[in-house]
C-alpha cells in the first residue's frame, strides 16, 4: 500500500509488474534501448528506439535470463576391439603349450587310486563315485585283503562288503556294483579283467571313464579320462563350450596325438585339486597363467594363492597311502591310513 505525503499525494511503493514497462520507459534517454523486461502485461512491445530490428533482437537474447548451456557430451569411449575368435591351429599350440608347461610342473602326475593290479584299479575306480580318492585308498586296504581276487569278491556276504564300504559313502550301490562287476569277470572274462573298451563298458558300474583309467593306468593304453576336474578345466581353458562327457573327450582327442592322452589327463586332474580349484582357483601362484583365459577369476595375489595350494603344493599329504616313488622324491607325502590321528 502506498504513504499519504504532505501533499496528500499517494506515494506509490515499488511498481508492480504491469506498470514497469512504461515507467522504464520514461527513464530510458532517447536512443537508448528499454532495460530488460520491457514488454507490458498485455504483450505489447516497449517503444521503438530507432535500432534496427535485428539489433533489438540482439540485445533482447543478451538482456534475457540465459538458460544454463548443456554440458558438452563427452565423447564416448571407444570400445575395445573383440578378440578375434581363436583358430583351430592357434587353440592346438595353446593346449598342447600347457600340456607341456603342466608336464614340469607336475612330472610325477599319476592316478590318486592305490593298486596293484588291474582288478584293484577298477574295482577302486567304482567305489571313487561320488567321494574322494583319498577315502577309496584308507578303505581298499582291508576290502582287498579279505577279497584278494574276483573269485573271492563275487561270492561275498553283501552286508560284509557293505560294512567295510560304509566309509566311502552309498556304500550298499557301491556293494552291489563291485560284487555285480566281480561275477561278470568270473563269469565272462574267467575271472580276468579285459583290455579292451567294449567289454569293459559292459561290467556292471563301469563307464568310459572308468574304462579309460583302466586301459590307461593297467593295460598302457591311451584314453581320456573325463572326471570333474578335467571337464572344468578344459572349459575354463576354452579348449571346448562341450559339457557332455563324450563330447568333451572327442573335442579334446582331437586337439592332442592319442600317445599323450593318458598323461594329460593326469596333468589335467592333477592342476585341478592343486591349483585351478573349482570355487577359488590360486590365480596367482598359477604356473599357466599367461595361457589362460580365466586369468582373474580366482585369487590373483601370489601371496594369498599360495595359501590355496593342496596336497604337495601346499605341504600337505597327497591322496595315497602308497604313492609312487617319483612323488615321493619330488615331496610329495603319503595320505595317513583310514582311523589315523590328523
Amino acid at each position: 500500500m502506498g504513504e499519504q505525503g504532505p501533499s496528500g499525494a499517494k506515494k506509490t511503493a515499488k511498481k508492480t509488474n504491469a506498470s514497469a514497462p512504461r515507467t522504464a520507459a520514461e527513464r530510458t534517454p532517447p536512443g537508448t534501448e528499454p532495460a530488460t523486461g520491457s514488454a507490458t502485461a498485455a504483450g505489447k512491445s516497449a517503444p521503438a528506439t530507432g535500432k534496427s530490428a535485428p539489433a533489438r533482437r540482439a540485445a533482447k537474447a543478451a538482456a534475457s535470463p540465459k538458460s544454463p548451456e548443456p554440458a558438452a557430451s563427452p565423447k564416448p569411449a571407444k570400445r575395445a576391439k573383440p578378440a578375434k575368435p581363436e583358430s583351430p591351429t592357434a587353440l592346438v599350440r595353446r593346449a598342447r603349450r600347457i600340456n607341456r608347461e603342466l608336464a614340469e610342473v607336475y612330472p610325477y602326475a599319476h592316478p590318486e587310486l592305490d593298486f596293484e593290479n588291474p582288478f584293484q584299479l577298477i574295482v577302486a575306480t567304482v567305489l571313487s563315485a561320488q567321494t574322494t580318492d583319498l577315502r577309496v585308498n584308507q578303505t581298499t586296504p582291508a576290502l582287498f585283503a579279505k577279497y584278494p581276487t574276483p573269485e573271492d569278491l563275487a561270492a561275498a556276504d553283501p552286508e560284509e562288503v557293505e560294512e567295510i564300504l560304509r566309509p566311502c559313502g552309498f556304500f550298499r550301490a557301491k556293494t552291489k556294483s563291485v560284487i555285480g562287476l566281480s561275477k561278470a569277470l568270473v563269469e565272462n572274462h574267467k575271472g580276468e579283467v579285459p583290455g579292451r573298451l567294449e567289454d569293459l563298458v559292459k561290467l556292471p558300474g563301469v563307464g568310459r571313464k572308468t574304462a579309460f583309467v583302466v586301459l590307461g593306468n593297467a593295460f598302457g593304453r591311451p584314453g581320456i579320462t573325463v572326471d570333474t576336474h578335467f571337464q572344468r578345466l578344459v572349459r575354463r581353458w576354452k579348449w571346448t563350450e562341450e559339457t557332455e562327457p563324450d563330447k568333451i573327450e572327442a573335442a579334446i582327442g582331437a586337439l592332442f596325438p592319442k600317445s599323450e592322452w593318458t598323461m594329460l589327463s593326469h596333468h589335467v586332474i592333477f592342476h585341478g585339486r592343486r591349483i585351478c580349484h573349482a570355487r577359488k582357483p590360486a590365480c596367482g601362484a598359477c604356473p599357466i597363467a599367461p595361457l589362460c583365459p580365466a586369468y582373474g577369476e580366482g585369487e590373483t595375489d601370489p601371496e594369498k594363492a599360495k595359501k590355496l595350494l593342496k596336497y604337495e603344493k601346499g605341504g600337505f599329504p597327497g591322496q595315497r597311502l602308497k604313492p609312487p616313488q617319483s612323488y615321493l622324491d619330488a615331496g610329495g607325502t603319503p595320505a595317513p591310513p583310514l582311523g589315523a590321528a590328523g
